[in-house]
């Protein structure tokens, strides 16, 4: 990463302004889960030690940009305070003078906690107003928010305008992991790709199809791919309009001598709820009435098992199953367990693959998961980040 990063700037004294992913869930008054909190510690202990005066701010939820009370920052300013065994200080709003006020008093070592940016309509629509009115209480600006850093708002874009800027700790581990899985992985590689749509996944697998060995695909993604293969899916869902394109993938793999791994037998089920009837059945057996629910049959799972074992690198982004539910989490849960018994390099993307991994208790074994769902598929399908082409570049 050609970028500016913590160890290039003297933080002495100065007025840093971090931009962190403090968008954690909320559970009656306290943080349901801090994991996002302690992913941005490094960076705040860093800065702690190099005696700067820290300026923290983040969103919380989808408040629309105005303020609603269930999206305040006070709960978020306890657990660090916890977190880091010191004080917090925290301010009512983000910018304007009571902001100027609060920074003012900051000694060396001190930290500030902003209110959440997204009650400001200008913080997504990246309002240069704005922007400018968060960076005029600081000195320099670090971007440490890697579950924000595909979004181009004026925290994580439209702030480095005003001010010298360079990545986090955070953002430099989540880009060099994806990265060594991505750009240059060791063989065998198989990129496993799940979840509901195959038109939220299709730049990821065009983009991984050239890189990987093997494809595992599952999920509602499967679905359509088994329906491009000729088997009939019941009433599972599936994306009608993207069955040509799901064949023209197989055939494309196929001519790139790639093996697309999809379910030979599934779990099924007459609804997609808890309690509801449900079976195993070979893929070509599925009932008309009947829904794929989980690509946990055991002989697809004896297969998950037998490639991921032999693979030196593996992705994996989105669920192969509606896990949320017990009965029909098998095969997202093999997934997990396999990932966490492999040799290799494994990356878990964020959101439910990293809700899974929590869920089988093995989310600490594998090489990395992601803080950012939406970041780390942005980065899957090849595209920049706002928030990190935002940053200055290191000078040759």
């Amino acid at each position: 990463m050609n970028k500016k990063k913590l160890k290039d700037f003297d933080f002495k004294g100065k007025r840093v302004l971090v931009r962190v992913d403090f968008n954690v869930p909320l559970s009656d008054g306290k943080v349901g889960d801090n994991t996002r909190i302690e992913a941005a510690l490094p960076t705040i202990e860093y800065l702690i030690r190099e005696e700067a005066r820290v300026i923290l701010m983040s969103h919380l939820g989808r408040p629309g940009g105005k303020v609603v009370d269930e999206f305040r920052m006070d709960p978020v300013a306890e657990e660090l305070a916890n977190q880091l065994g010191k004080e917090v200080l925290k301010a009512d709003d983000c910018i304007g003078p009571e902001v100027a006020k609060a920074v003012s008093r900051l000694e060396n070592g001190d930290v500030l906690l902003l209110e959440n940016t997204r009650f400001h309509p200008g913080e997504k629509e990246n309002d240069p107003d704005f922007s400018r009115q968060l960076a005029e209480n600081a000195d320099i600006y670090i971007n440490d928010a890697f579950g924000a850093a595909h979004r181009a708002h004026a925290s994580t874009a439209g702030v480095t305008e005003y001010l010298p800027s360079g990545a986090g700790f955070l953002i430099q581990r989540e880009l060099n992991s994806l990265a060594r899985a991505i750009e240059n992985p060791e063989k065998p590689y198989a990129a496993i790709i799940g979840g509901a749509k195959v038109s939220d996944k299709m730049l990821v697998i065009k983009n991984i199809l050239p890189r990987c060995d093997y494809l595992i695909l599952g999920g509602g993604i499967a679905n359509t791919f088994l329906l491009a293969e000729g088997y009939e899916v019941g009433s599972s869902l599936v994306e009608e309009d993207m069955v040509d394109l799901a064949r023209e993938i197989m055939e494309e793999a196929q001519s790139q001598g790639k093996e697309v791994i999809l379910p030979v037998d599934v779990v099924v089920a007459e609804k997609m709820e808890a309690g509801s009837p449900h079976k195993v059945v070979k893929i070509d057996e599925v009932p008309a009435d009947w829904q794929i629910v989980d690509c946990g049959g055991p002989e697809t799972i004896q297969k998950y098992q037998e490639v991921l074992a032999e693979c030196r690198t593996i992705t994996w982004n989105g669920p192969v199953g509606v896990f949320e539910i017990d009965e029909f989490a098998q095969g997202t849960m093999a997934v997990a367990k396999a990932l966490a018994k492999s040799d290799g390099y494994t990356v878990v993307g964020g959101g439910e693959s990293a809700a899974a991994m929590k869920k089988a208790g093995v989310e600490n074994e594998v090489s990395h998961v992601s803080t950012g769902g939406g970041a780390s598929l942005q980065f899957f399908e090849g595209k920049p980040l706002p928030g990190v082409e935002a940053l200055d570049d290191l000078e040759e």
